[in-house]
């Protein structure tokens, strides 16, 4: 199968994890088989694998772990290889968990198996797989849905979540705590894939608001009103919320939020500025209400999101 670089991230996650004995920890560890599905065309992008296995390799399996689907899939509509979408389904009716990272959740979408179930996948791709399958409760905010039986992941690193959250269930607390720390990587991480989630960038542009946007974004430290950006893009409040709302798909106000988190986000990450200084820059006024907001839209507070980046050099800075 051709693979591009972070599908093969992903492989090497579920491989690391589940396919590296640990005898000291859990013996016997995993069995793991790494199957594929056909052979790659002379042009597939990025690398080859070639597995030991093909879908017939899922017979018997306890657990089926999908870690993508070709991007064609995702991104033109193709349809998903139908002999998956059969091994998918049959391994489940024989009573196989199954699990997808990522794009996997497409495979498992399309086999039914996430009918009626809250699911995830990377929030770059959400939008298309609630689209594609209506019938799927997807949730761009959470790094893994467990659903018992069915399990989805959010994309790259979010899929070393789940997998060692497998662990934990299979194996215990302390088995998936140990392997964590020979994998340096926490245990748990607080919070959802919504602190990733880019918050500043609109989902189309409207080059008539583009001067004001941009304008606003340049002074979020100040009050800013509906009535001050309708005046300033010289249309009224109700035509400016109409034209907002068609190029950012949000509203005026939760636009103004976001922008203000995203200034927050960036502050935190490449400065030691104190809560109070990070609140009035991007204008959510004092600590407490960054705090509230931060934990409503990011699902983290902001000292927890702060600790997940390097720490800047200056204080006063952040240079």
């Amino acid at each position: 199968m051709g693979l591009r670089s972070w599908d093969l991230y992903e492989v090497s996650i579920a491989a690391t994890v589940f396919g590296v004995p640990q005898p000291d920890l859990a013996d016997p560890w995993y069995d793991l088989r790494i199957c594929g599905v056909g052979s790659p065309a002379a042009d597939a992008p990025g690398l080859s694998l070639r597995t030991p296995y093909g879908l017939e390799g899922l017979d018997g399996a306890e657990t089926v772990i999908v870690p993508s689907v070709p991007d064609a899939c995702v991104e033109d509509g193709a349809p998903v290889p139908e002999d998956l979408v059969s091994a998918l389904r049959n391994a489940y009716d024989h009573g196989a968990r199954v699990v997808s990272l990522c794009t996997g959740a497409f495979a498992l979408a399309a086999a039914g198996l996430l009918d009626g179930r809250r699911a995830t996948a990377h929030w770059m791709h959400t939008a298309q797989l609630a689209e594609r399958h209506p019938e799927v409760l997807v949730d761009d905010s959470v790094l893994y849905v467990d659903d018992g039986d069915v399990l989805t992941s959010a994309g790259m690193t979010a899929g070393l979540d789940l997998c060692l959250h497998l662990v934990r269930r299979d194996l215990g607390a302390h088995v998936a705590n140990q392997l964590a720390r020979r994998l340096v990587v926490p245990a748990h991480r607080p919070g959802g894939q919504a602190q990733f989630v880019d918050l500043s960038v609109p989902a189309t542009d409207e080059q008539g608001l583009a001067p004001v946007l941009d304008w606003a974004r340049a002074h979020l430290d100040r009050p800013l009103t509906i009535e001050e950006l309708a005046r300033r893009a010289a249309v009224s409040p109700r035509t400016f919320y109409r034209l907002l709302r068609r190029a950012t798909g949000t509203t005026p106000l939760q636009w103004l939020l976001n922008q203000r988190l995203a200034r927050a986000q960036t502050l935190l990450e490449s400065t030691a500025l104190s809560m109070e200084k990070v609140a009035a820059l991007s204008g959510l006024g004092t600590a407490n209400n960054l705090r509230h907001h931060f934990l409503k839209q990011v699902g983290v507070s902001p000292g927890d999101y702060r600790r997940a980046f390097p720490r800047p050099f200056s204080a006063d800075t952040g240079t």
